[in-house]
């Protein structure tokens, strides 16, 4: 298991790096070494109480309320379709989506990363996209190339990013946590693997703290863009050989 808790203290590094994102980098080291069930299913505990914390750390930087309760409603409705996805899809299926998923991150972060959404667009946006990022959390393990490049295109500043983005999580988390249970994927023996969890994950973000202050936001993206393409491809052949 040390290359489990390997690849989440990289989710970690990058978690307290940006705010966001431990699963895109863990969900798919995770894959290639085990499946997308396992992954989603080690992360299930890590994701709800890392989210919640941070919620609650950053409650007061908080967007319009409205907005992310309707982002957060859509995520928990579309995480709960997206497990029944999961209990259904055969393992080739779930392992290509994890890989389209992060090309799809990889590819909007390099091709558009200017995007800006105004706020008056992206409010009446925030249920749909948020039921579609869910989907993707529940079905693969990642929504970032919806929830994050959403937020992003928003362009709300650090704080606020943090405190939405881990409310949609945790609220994600809240209905994915008893659907993994009912299908098999969260055992108690994996309930107790996705605790530990914790501890990797929780040493990672100090390590990505202090990354974000002395390593370039440029040069930090291009090297966890570049280790994101090695798996995708990785995960791709495995899912075609």
């Amino acid at each position: 298991m040390l290359l489990t808790f390997i690849a989440i203290a990289l989710g970690g590094i990058l978690k307290g790096a940006t705010g966001a994102g431990a699963p895109i980098l863990a969900v798919p080291v995770l894959a290639v070494l085990f499946d997308v069930p396992f992954a989603i299913a080690i992360l299930a505990v890590p994701n709800l109480v890392s989210n919640t914390w941070q919620g609650w750390h950053f409650r007061r930087h908080q967007i319009e309320g409205r907005f992310t309760a309707h982002f957060a409603f859509g995520g928990t409705l579309g995480a709960g379709f997206g497990t029944y996805m999961l209990a259904r899809l055969p393992d080739t299926a779930l392992l290509i989506l994890v890989s389209v998923s992060v090309f799809a991150y990889i590819g909007f972060r390099l091709t558009r990363p200017d995007a800006i959404l105004r706020f008056e667009i992206a409010r009446r946006l925030a249920l749909p996209v948020g039921s579609v990022a869910g989907m993707l959390q529940g079905a693969a393990g990642i929504s970032a190339p919806v929830s994050i490049t959403f937020l992003n295109a928003m362009r709300i500043e650090r704080a606020a990013f943090v405190a939405t983005i881990s409310c949609f999580f945790a609220m994600m988390s809240v209905i994915q946590i008893p659907m993994l249970a009912h299908y098999g994927f969260l055992t108690w023996e994996r309930f107790a693997w996705s605790c530990a969890a914790l501890v990797p994950l929780f040493l990672g973000m100090p390590i990505g703290a202090v990354l974000a202050r002395h390593l370039s936001k440029v040069l930090f993206d291009k090297i966890v863009l570049a280790l994101l393409a090695l798996v995708a491809v990785r995960l791709l052949f495995q899912a075609l050989t």
